[in-house]
């Protein structure tokens, strides 16, 4: 077993998810499915990035991501496929959007990026939990209480170098104002 992130292939053209598998086996954990059912049996907690077809015999690729939205996995879906997107595309959860033929290149950069927001998701909640202790604390403590506490200041110290590293992704955010309305508008993003 390895440490690297694991791609689930859902492609029901042998050729095709072959072909995949070769671009990104260097970098990755990957598994092939065949069809959306085997899609799901394949899919559980260590999966990453789910490369999904979207027209397939049996359960479609559609179908497919429904229920993996549905378990509540934490995996970014990236949907390759020959289908033209449509208007219908608003209403479904995937992350990333293909249209074959895809390019090595294009297949490595979308997983990339999944991957990246994935992390960067993940930094968000921690960052989120530990201001949430703080104001707690905040709220409970003292301004004396807080000073002398050195559980306190390594609290504080974290979630700068956490809101630093997390700043630095987002583009060079310079004050918590700045910070806080850019996670604002991320979350008016998502929602919308």
């Amino acid at each position: 077993m390895t440490d690297s992130p694991v791609v689930l292939i859902v492609e029901d053209e042998p050729d095709v998810a072959e072909t995949y598998k070769l671009w990104l086996q260097g970098d990755y954990e990957v598994r092939m499915a065949q069809n959306g059912d085997e899609g799901l049996e394949l899919l559980d907690e260590s999966v990453d990035v789910v490369l999904l077809d979207r027209m397939m015999p049996g359960l479609s690729g559609d179908e497919v991501l429904d229920r993996i939205r549905e378990r509540e996995l934490g995996c970014r879906v990236a949907m390759v496929t020959a289908v033209e997107p449509d208007f219908d595309i608003l209403e479904m959860g995937f992350d990333a959007y293909l249209s074959k033929p895809i390019r090595s290149e294009q297949l490595h950069e979308t997983v990339s990026n999944l991957l990246e927001r994935s992390e960067y998701d993940s930094m968000l909640q921690q960052y989120y939990a530990l201001v949430e202790k703080q104001a707690t604390l905040e709220a409970t403590k003292s301004s004396a209480e807080l000073a002398e506490s050195d559980q306190y200041e390594e609290l504080t110290e974290e979630i700068t170098e956490m809101r630093d590293g997390l700043s630095n992704t987002l583009g060079g955010i310079e004050d918590d104002d700045d910070f806080i309305a850019t996670l604002r508008e991320l979350g008016d993003d998502e929602d919308n």
